[in-house]
């Protein structure tokens, strides 16, 4: 799998985006989702990469920088056709390694509460992140859970 900077021209990654909005709406209240839609996505805190399987997009990841010290993992979004096959995985820890590049002291995240979104908490869990509180803007919800890696 390669890995690549995004410029959002892409239709194949734009309808990955799009998916992952639509997804994140069905399954958390509307005041409760989080995911960046395009113009979000082009703020320029925001850096967004692809991941491909030969010539077939595997998925989507994205880091904002919050602060110097600290950046936040975004539009984590692997394709449908590709799940349990390490893409996730892939790009945990290609922005892993961009943000310790960056020289963050820490990445965190945010993501749903419910049992679709399981799969996600484990790969966080199992790449040493830890349940924090909310952090930035974000407000404590029942829908949503927080995480963070120290580096």
């Amino acid at each position: 799998m390669r890995i690549v900077r995004e410029t959002l021209d892409n239709p194949d990654v734009v309808a990955l985006i799009a998916l992952h909005l639509r997804e994140a709406y069905a399954n958390s209240p509307p005041d409760s989702v989080f995911a960046l839609d395009m113009s979000g996505l082009r703020d320029p805190a925001v850096t967004l990469w692809s991941c491909w399987d030969d010539d077939v997009l595997a998925g989507i990841g994205a880091l904002k920088q919050l602060d110097p010290d600290h950046g936040e993992l975004k539009s984590m979004r692997t394709s449908p056709d590709r799940l349990r096959r390490g893409v996730g995985r892939t790009m945990l820890d290609h922005l892993i390694a961009e943000a310790r590049s960056r020289g963050y002291g820490r990445v965190s995240l945010e993501t749903g509460s419910t049992a679709v979104y399981a799969p996600a908490r484990s790969l966080y869990e199992q790449a040493g992140f830890v349940a924090c509180e909310p952090f930035g803007t974000y407000e404590d919800t029942p829908f949503s859970r927080y995480y963070t890696l120290k580096f």
